[in-house]
């Protein structure tokens, strides 16, 4: 009746605990009256779809059999690095993204990690550079986080190496921008990359913008999607945004290192500097000779003539004395550890002071030191030399850089050490309003959808433990926690119900021991 009864008590209140819990979330549930809405919202969404003359590309992955049709995956290997893992091996695949946040949207990823990885495909028609703004505009979800590597884009540049073949992609290829972001430790990278043709001479230089004005740590870390935009304008400005805050900004002709023009003058290369070119500003009077009576060795400092020795000061006391009290450890083996001598303490009656007195030092007012020259100004000095301006052989103005090489195709070309990173809804266009439409479709319902996970009582905790599917495990454990002690309490109860049948049986084994003992001795 008692193992009935605490096996009542056990199961009660297991049933307690999940009772509270099922009642905690269905209030948190019931206090939020956008749970609802957040299901019917997570039904509807459908693949984003614009119908726009401004659009060049616009890729949702949502569709594994057209991305097949349209995406080439690299089958060149990488200059410049060992041949064993020069080869564009990287896997990519279309997934649904590690954490659903939207039903029915799908993804490209790149599911290797340290290894290098190139995809690409054509634009639905060239992009030119003329009169209309280049907006480049996708999604990256980190969804392992990321420790180095890179999930940008490159624009590749139209010509007879991009369009004969994208399995040829490597990275040689000629691209006309890159963007995306970039890490490896410590270094956060957001790159802007424009290649400028030099009109005078037709080289390739790439041009590098300036750093985003805001840090951007957490979109590495914080396994959630992020939206890139670029937009490049005819007036030669750009932007740069994450999740629609602008984070860089500026001009094609003054904030990208090395500038777009150079300079109209510079150093002449065959002029060097005069053997007889005096650059000494002042030198050494030669005139001047060190005086009679300077005395360069009288000491900096000597004893105060004027001090005497204090009253009370014991001349025959020693400043420090053994420690009275200290005593000799009872494990002290001289033979070991030496002659066992007391620490030293302050002596007690130095209360003034003990030991021999000296007077204190002062600085000597006939201290000199050595003897130094003054300087005087150099009558010969002609100032800093510096090569002639000759003009730049190479000057050239250009003052529309924005007029770039056409782009014929996109690619991702990219080396990671994390897996996992999903690229979604890629858009080339050169309308502000189509990139904003397009958004709205995609990466903003993702962020409403999160936003309102984040204010249900599993959102808090999910967002709390960054989404890892590690924690699961430890929830695990806290479920299994009250199961585990009523198994532990089963066994221990069966163990007391075992041992008391055998209790109750040993006087009758003993009784039927006892007379088989006597009938063999009989």
């Amino acid at each position: 009746m008692a193992r009935l009864t605490c096996e009542v008590c056990v199961l009660s209140a297991l049933l307690v605990l999940v009772t509270s819990a099922a009642n905690v979330y269905a209030e948190s549930e019931d206090s939020n009256d956008e749970v609802t809405v957040e299901v019917e919202e997570e039904d509807q969404y459908r693949s984003p779809s614009i119908d726009s003359k401004s659009i060049y590309l616009a890729e949702h992955f949502d569709d594994e059999s057209a991305f097949k049709k349209k995406w080439v995956k690299s089958e060149a290997k990488k200059q410049g690095v060992d041949e064993n893992i020069a080869k564009y091996d990287g896997k990519w695949e279309i997934q649904a993204p590690s954490r659903k946040i939207l039903r029915d949207d799908l993804g490209l990823v790149l599911t290797t990690e340290a290894k290098h990885a190139a995809i690409s495909a054509l634009l639905d028609r060239p992009f030119e550079f003329k009169d209309k703004p280049l907006i480049v505009q996708y999604e990256v979800t980190m969804q392992e986080g990321q420790n180095c590597g890179g999930a940008y884009i490159k624009l590749l540049s139209r010509g007879a190496n991009t369009k004969a073949d994208l399995r040829k992609f490597f990275d040689q290829t000629p691209y006309t921008i890159m963007f995306g972001p970039d890490k490896c430790g410590n270094d956060n990278k957001l790159h802007f990359i424009f290649r400028h043709k030099n009109p005078k001479n037709g080289t390739i230089e790439e041009k590098h913008s300036k750093k985003p004005t805001q840090r951007l740590e957490d979109v590495y870390k914080d396994k959630e999607p992020h939206l890139y935009t670029l937009v490049v304008r005819p007036d030669n400005t750009y932007s740069v945004f994450v999740d629609h805050k602008e984070v860089n900004a500026g001009s094609l002709l003054e904030d990208f290192t090395p500038p777009v023009n150079p300079p109209q003058e510079i150093d002449d290369p065959n002029d060097k500097k005069p053997d007889d070119w005096d650059e000494r500003e002042k030198i050494v009077d030669p005139t001047a000779t060190k005086p009679s009576d300077w005395d360069e060795s009288a000491p900096a400092q000597l004893a105060d003539p004027a001090a005497s020795k204090p009253a009370g000061w014991l001349d025959d006391q020693p400043d420090m004395i053994p420690d009275p009290d200290a005593q000799k450890p009872s494990d002290w083996d001289e033979d070991m550890d030496g002659e066992w001598e007391a620490p030293l303490v302050d002596n007690p009656l130095c209360t003034v002071g003990c030991g021999t007195w000296k007077p204190p030092m002062i600085p000597n007012p006939a201290y000199k030191g050595i003897w130094r020259a003054p300087l005087i100004p150099n009558p010969n000095y002609k100032g800093k030399w510096a090569p002639r301006k000759i003009p730049n052989p190479d000057y050239f103005h250009d003052d529309q850089p924005f007029r770039m090489t056409p782009i014929h195709a996109v690619g991702f070309e990219l080396w990671s050490m994390s897996p996992a990173l999903l690229f979604d809804n890629l858009l080339v266009a050169d309308d502000a309003d189509v990139a904003a439409a397009w958004a709205s479709q995609t990466f903003d319902l993702k962020r409403a959808k999160l936003s309102r996970d984040s204010t249900s009582l599993w959102g808090r905790m999910m967002r709390v433990m960054n989404y890892s599917p590690g924690y699961w495990a430890l929830y695990g454990v806290y479920v299994a926690i009250p199961v585990a002690i009523y198994v532990a309490y089963l066994v221990r109860t069966a163990r007391e119900a075992s041992a008391t049948t055998h209790y109750k049986l040993a006087p009758y084994l003993y009784t039927t021991t006892v007379s088989v003992t006597l009938r063999r001795e009989i």
